[in-house]
Parts: structure tokens; sequence; C-alpha cells
């Protein structure tokens, strides 16, 4: 059938440029190449089956970095709290489908075409490492701040104020925002997390949709 040949067609051009962009290697940025400062800090890539997620050591200096997602009820304080997780994703497929067993139509065709975007924050204890869905990273103070802005930068902002997304959150200890950029099928929540840890000074791949590929790219390149 014509729509079968379409389907496989498309299934075999999405896995050869998954695979092209995961063996091809992003440029060094000479910004990035070298940090000025000594020193280095720890950071998480933390993956899941389709997803990506950054986590940072929780500090006095995170949490007055980060002071404003206290605000909307993240417990920055909260005694346990030794990791706070950033993750950018599409706003309905974020929001409509915590769990597999909730997924629907509507927020699978918006992540296919053009969907908002949102952050998530949540906050962690001990995480254990080393483990198959957790890899860390060590890089320079300068990469750090970098990244510290970029993920900054990322909330989107009215008056000078983030935008939480009102009622809403998947638990008691994390919370969304409105954020910058629109999600789709080729710009998504990895190719985000990968533009993220390149700000750190890690290099990726060209494209990296899935965490596998980023995961892979990352130890080949680092």
């Amino acid at each position: 059938m014509k729509w079968v040949r379409w389907l496989l067609g498309a299934v075999l051009v999405f896995l050869l440029a998954t695979a092209c962009g995961t063996l091809i290697p992003r440029p060094i940025m000479p910004a990035y190449a070298s940090a000025e400062t000594p020193g280095l800090r720890r950071i998480l890539l933390l993956s899941g089956p389709i997803h990506t997620d950054i986590a940072i050591p929780l500090d006095d200096e995170m949490r007055a970095r980060f002071a404003f997602v206290e605000g909307a009820g993240v417990p920055l304080r909260h005694p346990a709290a030794e990791w706070l997780i950033f993750g950018w994703g599409g706003r309905a497929f974020y929001l409509e489908t915590p769990t597999w067993s909730e997924l629907k139509p509507l927020p699978v065709l918006k992540a296919l075409s053009v969907d908002r975007s949102v952050m998530h924050v949540d906050v962690a204890g001990h995480i254990l490492e080393p483990q198959d869905s957790v890899a860390s990273f060590d890089i320079p103070v300068e990469d750090y701040r970098r990244l510290l802005d970029f993920i900054d930068d990322s909330f989107r902002r009215e008056a000078g104020a983030v935008m939480p997304v009102a009622d809403f959150s998947y638990g008691p200890n994390d919370r969304f925002f409105e954020a910058h950029g629109y999600f789709n099928a080729l710009f998504g929540c990895n190719t985000w997390t990968a533009n993220a840890l390149r700000k750190a000074g890690l290099r990726t791949g060209l494209w990296n949709p899935l965490p596998m590929s980023l995961e892979f790219s990352l130890g080949l390149y680092n």
C-alpha cells in the first residue's frame, strides 16, 4: 500500500538523519573552548525514553539565581533537596501527558507540528551515580555560568517577571513556566538540552532529537 511505503520511507529518513546528526559533531565554538576561572562544577544529564533534563547542584548560588521558581512553589530550601532539575518541552505534551497511560492524540499532533513551549522545574534528593539514565560532567566555572545564563534566558517573562503555568504541576515539588521558543518534531526537548550542554562547553552531534543519540554523541566527543 502506498501509505505504508510512505511511512516506512519517512521512518528510514528520520533514522538516517538521526544517525548523521549523532555522528557528525557540531563545530567547537571558540568562545567556549577554554575557561579563565579555575575550578569545576558538576552537572547531570537525566535521560528517559523520549526526554532529557539537566540537573544542577542546589547550593546557595542556585537558590539566589533561581529564587523566582521558589516564589512559584518549587521548594528550593527543602532539607532533602540536593539537585535543581530543568527541562524544556512542548506545552500540550508536557501538561497533558504526565504518564504514558494518559497519552492523547491532540498533544501528539501538536508535538509533531508546532506547539508553544514551557520550562519544567523540579527538585530531587540524592541521585545515584553511575546509572544508565544519569550521565555526569565536570565543567569549568565559566562554562557553568554560561549554562545557567542559557537556562535563565529560556524562561519567558512579562515586565521582568516569569510566568508560572497556573494551577498545574505533576506533584508537590515541581512547577511549569512559560518559555521562549516553539516546540516541533525537528527542534524538541532533546535539541534544547543539547544546546544547553554546548553552552556548558560540551560537544554534541549536529542534531540530537532522541535521548539515545544525545547520550551517544556526548560520550563520543567528550
